[in-house]
């Protein structure tokens, strides 16, 4: 068999010389990814606006099953604190669902290269972590995340939901809940914190 001397067929494999993306990165190069990581992985104004839900809190839930119908009413305990030096705010929360002791924990975080807020909420009835993303409004008094959830009672995957967070005084806020599914407004759960 005849082989052309002249045969290109493995050149695609081989990085040509003056293909850029095969030389290495210049020192400078380096350092300034460096400085935009480290930039990007420092706590800042976003941060600063969760600051308001560090400390010991007790908590009124309401909890609805449909909409407008009568609220089913619980008292809670939390508990929120910083980690991760300053990067993640993690909430420990203490109270009851239907009728048994409950415990949940939200991871809660602002991400500085997409510029969003972030949470992840697992709790000791579920085996689903509920995610969400979004932005705050009014001085990040206000702020709204949304995300999709599972319900096991009744098998439903993917629920649109949205969480939001309002801070009514220094000593006081509220986090709300709503299924995007039956409605742009029908409210699934309310909670108002109040420090101790």
């Amino acid at each position: 068999m005849k082989h052309d001397v002249h045969d290109t067929s493995s050149a695609a494999t081989r990085p040509r010389a003056e293909d850029k993306s095969a030389s290495p990165k210049s020192d400078a190069d380096k350092q300034e990814m460096m400085k935009k990581v480290q930039a990007a992985g420092t706590p800042g104004q976003g941060h600063k606006a969760l600051e308001h839900f560090v400390g010991n809190w007790k908590a009124e839930v309401k909890c609805w099953m449909e909409p407008g119908g009568a609220p089913n009413l619980s008292q809670a305990t939390a508990k929120a604190s910083w980690t991760m030096n300053g990067r993640f705010l993690q909430e420990d929360f203490q109270g009851e669902m239907m009728g048994k002791p409950f415990h949940g924990r939200t991871i809660l975080g602002y991400d500085n290269t997409k510029q969003t807020f972030n949470s992840v909420w697992v709790d000791d009835m579920h085996t689903s972590m509920f995610t969400t993303e979004g932005r705050g409004d009014n001085g990040n008094k206000v702020i709204t995340l949304e995300g999709r959830s599972t319900c096991p009672a009744t098998g439903r995957k993917d629920i649109p939901m949205k969480v939001v967070l309002r801070v009514i005084s220094p000593d006081k806020h509220t986090f709300e809940m709503f299924d995007g599914s039956k409605g742009e407004n029908a409210r699934t759960m309310e909670i108002t914190y109040t420090r101790q």
